[in-house]
Order: structure tokens, then sequence, then C-alpha cells
């Protein structure tokens, strides 16, 4: 089997179990508590790094358990070096990326705040009900850089995967 096989197998699990880990296996609490800090009101950034450390742990499994299955049935050349070094360069990442700070800090330095904030009353376009109050949506600026940054590090993995 080909590398450029490999990797588009692991990529494939990866990217699913990311889906899933990321919006059904993570709980309402480390999603709503994961990017605290200490500037956030009456939180700490203790909790916001316990929240997030459990969400990481929690997506990691679910990938860890996606990938094994994809490389028992199709039987993947894939080493333990290869798979520690890709599952923990995503969790790595993904943790850092999650603390929410930390995203916001890479938009503003490469020049994506305004798409940052689409989507939340912090734009001035925001999206509204009827009666003119904020209406809350998934199609955030926010969540579309979130997401994209965690692909491009699932694409880092995979070829970590494969390749190693």
């Amino acid at each position: 089997m080909t590398a450029a096989a490999v990797f588009a197998a692991v990529f494939v699990a990866l990217y699913i179990a990311h889906s899933v880990g990321d919006h059904w296996v993570q709980t309402s609490h480390q999603a709503a508590h994961k990017g605290e800090n200490d500037k956030t009101p009456g939180q700490s950034s203790r909790a916001g790094r316990i929240a997030c450390t459990l969400h990481v742990i929690g997506l990691t499994i679910t990938k860890g358990i996606a990938l094994a299955a994809v490389v028992l049935v199709l039987d993947l050349p894939v080493t333990v070096t290869g798979v520690v070094a890709g599952l923990g360069i995503d969790a790595a990442t993904h943790w850092w990326a999650d603390r929410r700070s930390t995203l916001a800090w890479l938009a503003k330095v490469t020049g994506k705040t305004e798409f940052l904030v689409l989507g939340t009353p912090a734009h001035p376009a925001h999206p509204v009900t009827g009666e003119g109050k904020y209406a809350p949506t998934l199609g955030t600026g926010a969540y579309a850089l979130d997401q994209s940054f965690h692909h491009l590090f699932l694409g880092v993995a995979a070829l970590l995967i494969a390749a190693l």
C-alpha cells in the first residue's frame, strides 16, 4: 500500500472522528468552559485548562478508536511512533486553539479579527431575531477559523502517521 493511500485513509478516519469528538463526545460543560481564563469574570485559568484538557482527552480517545478500526480493517502499515507523533501534535494543537484566546491572537496577527467576530454580537452585522435581539448561530467566524485550524493539523497528523 502506498504512503499516499495510507495518508488518505488515516485522514478520513481522523476527520470523521474529529467531527464526532468535537460535537458529540465533548460535553456542554467542556464546550462552555474550555476557553475560560483569568480575564473571564468569575472564572479562572485553571477551570478552563481542566475543561479543555478533558475535552482533548475525549477527542483523542475518539480519534484513536477510529484510527485503530481503520488500521485493523484495512491492514494499514503504520507505526507506533507515527501514531503517537500524529495524535500528539493533533492533541497539542487542538488544546492550544481551544483555549480561545490563543486562536483570537492568531486571528489578530493574521488580520482576521473581523472574520473572527462574524456572527457574534461583537460584529456590527450580527444576526438578529424578529425582535432585534442577538440570534445565536453556529455559523460564526470563530467557529470557521477554529475548525479550519483543526483540519490543518488533522492533515499534519495524517502525514506523520503515514510517513513515520
